[in-house]
């Protein structure tokens, strides 16, 4: 028999009743029942009943044995009594009892309990995450992340892709990101950095003409965390293909993760329809470029309505340059008591309120107003039906703008009786943040999200560069590297009206994937850096191996990169990332597992020709 095992943990059935067993794991929960030993013995792949009795010669041993000591059993396998079987596990009609025992790794009172679904302090979670490692959510969740990425694989390799790897030591590169520098042993005073993504590596392989390329990179960027992002690596399916299109790239990548999501999202509903949203009208109808589809809820400007009308606020703000109305939809939340809640919201994201209005069943007061009669004759009319009740819009905007303007609002958003529109005004870019962040709230609230789909939008026409409004200088909103769409006619024009191909893929309010195709031309790129201040000499010092290669028959190419840690946390059904990684760091980005990061030697940083600089 093998030394630890003859079976797993999830292995025996009904089949191997008077079979003399060997099973090696952790006692996941001990049961005392009167003398009779009951032990749940669990390794990665399930749970085996084991059990104990005075007559077993090892029972004084049993007696021992605590939760998540590491041991190994020799038995025999017993059918356990109909009114005993666990339906619920794999090994649930049988149990092993205990002939033999050793104990293989004996554990301390533990800091966290794995057995169960107790609640533990992040810090105790990431300090002993190899105990939190083992629970069954974590082992779920880590079983999944690795089946991913097995699937991933699979399917880029299905579609004619082969996997290189590029460097991990490399040259500092502006990726949106702070880099991890690494100092040089051999060059005094100089810097490796650890690679923001393999983006100029990929593009140098399309130069050398290997055509399609993709590889489960691992990518480093010195950046505050986030419930959704790591603060310091994280690993993406990075693929770059040459002599393609925008639309070649989406029609690669989304059978791809149409597939996975579909594998792995227990049944929930895939878009199969990848609907392609403007940058412009992602900011406009949802307040982000991140949209999540499965809330109905679309924005619109209503800013005509306002303009000189009895509410002050908005018409004098729209007599500002750049300034609009924009409405949000509140399907069902048509009730004072929302409206409120709403007002609560704004509030707490540091607006004054929100304005709104609702609409419901006209009321005997509003009868009685109308027709110049009492409320009490008003709601016999109502009563008797000789009076139509219709709706009425209120709030105080609808006081102010009055029944002309609100019903030409209602109707343009298409709301009736029991629902409600927010107004939020300014400059968009101030306020489609806060915007953005309400629909999600109403369409939550008001139970408009649905829960069980995955739903993806492709975000397109991303704008290459921005003006600062206090100084007037133009630099690049987005990728510098993508092809502005026209090339270098575009950029003879209004550098803000400059589009790149460049896109990202949205799913459920998560950037999943962003990519571009490149601007693989020197010239055009030599003058889209000019535009933002950068000079010929500044191009060729920062990305000089990228350019000159470009002089050397670079093919049109492009590509994108999917993030896997944000794909699993999907899938896994997880809110936060922390969740989906083996060894993550904590929100101050550090390993409390592993004491990183720590002080370095003396002699290390003489080796290295470093000094550290106290901080006052």
């Amino acid at each position: 028999m093998h030394a630890y095992r003859s079976h797993t943990c999830a292995d025996l059935t009904a089949a191997n009743v008077g079979d003399t067993v060997r099973l090696s794991g952790w006692v996941h929960r001990v049961r005392d029942h009167g003398g009779l030993l009951f032990i749940d013995l669990r390794d990665h792949y399930g749970v085996t009943q084991v059990l104990c009795d005075p007559d077993s010669p090892v029972f004084a041993e049993v007696e021992k044995v605590r939760s998540e000591w590491c041991i190994r059993i020799d038995g025999t396998v017993k059918a356990r009594d109909p009114e005993l079987v666990n339906a619920k596990i794999p090994t649930g009609k049988v149990e092993v009892f205990i002939r033999d025992l050793e104990v293989l790794g004996a554990a301390k009172e533990l800091p966290l309990m794995v057995f169960g679904d107790q609640e533990y302090p992040e810090e105790t979670r990431l300090k002993y995450r190899y105990l939190d490692l083992r629970r069954e959510a974590m082992q779920r969740n880590m079983a999944l992340r690795s089946d991913v990425v097995a699937s991933m694989r699979r399917r880029m390799w299905d579609q004619g892709f082969r996997e290189y790897q590029t460097p991990i030591i490399t040259a500092s590169s502006p990726e949106g990101a702070r880099d991890f520098l690494v100092p040089s042993r051999l060059h005094p005073g100089k810097f490796y950095a650890l690679p923001q993504a393999p983006q100029q590596f990929k593009q140098l392989i399309m130069v050398s003409g290997y055509d399609k390329y993709f590889q489960i990179a691992p990518c480093f960027r010195d950046e505050d965390p986030r419930a959704d992002r790591s603060p310091t690596d994280f690993y993406q399916l990075d693929l770059e293909m040459s002599f393609v299109t925008q639309q070649d790239v989406f029609d690669t990548i989304q059978p791809v993760l149409t597939a996975v999501f579909e594998e792995f999202g227990n049944g929930r509903k895939v878009d199969q329809t990848w609907e392609q949203i403007s940058y412009k009208d992602a900011a406009l109808w949802y307040g982000t470029d991140k949209p999540d589809l499965r809330n109905p809820i679309k924005m619109q400007v209503v800013s005509e309505h306002f303009a000189g009308s009895g509410f002050a606020i908005f018409a004098k703000l729209l007599e500002q340059e750049g300034t609009e109305i924009r409405a949000i939809p509140a399907p069902t939340g048509g009730s004072r008591k929302f409206c409120d809640r709403m007002n609560a919201f704004a509030q707490k994201e540091g607006l004054p309120g929100m304005g709104y209005i609702f609409w419901r069943e006209k009321t005997a007061d509003a009868v009685a107003q109308e027709l110049g009669i009492t409320v009490k004759e008003a709601q016999a009319k109502l009563k008797s039906g000789e009076v139509e009740g219709g709706m009425e819009a209120a709030g105080p905007l609808a006081k102010n703008i009055g029944p002309e303007r609100t019903e030409a609002i209602r109707q343009q958003l298409g709301l009736n009786v029991g629902d409600a529109a927010f107004f939020l005004g300014g400059k968009p870019k101030a306020f489609e943040g806060v915007a953005g962040r309400a629909r999600t709230v109403i369409g939550e609230e008001l139970g408009l999200v649905d829960q069980n789909r995955f739903a993806f939008a492709w975000i397109v026409d991303f704008p290459i560069y921005e003006q600062d409004e206090e100084t007037g200088a133009i630099d690049f909103e987005h990728n510098p590297f993508s092809m502005p769409q026209g090339g270098m006619d575009a950029l003879d024009g209004n550098p803000l009206d400059v589009l790149g191909f460049q896109y990202d893929l949205a799913c459920n309010g998560y950037e999943l994937v962003s990519g571009a195709i490149r601007n693989h031309r020197p010239e055009i790129m030599y003058k889209a850096f000019e535009i933002a201040g950068y000079g010929k000499d500044e191009v060729e010092k920062r990305f000089g191996g990228m350019v000159n290669a470009f002089q050397y028959g670079a093919p049109p190419h492009g590509g994108c990169a999917a993030g896997i840690d944000r794909i699993v946390m999907l899938l896994a059904d997880e809110a936060n990332i922390r969740e989906v990684i083996m060894f993550p760091m904590n929100q101050r980005a550090e390993d409390l597992m592993m004491n990183a990061p720590s002080d370095a030697s003396s002699d290390q940083l003489m080796e290295l020709n470093l000094r550290i600089i106290p901080q006052d």
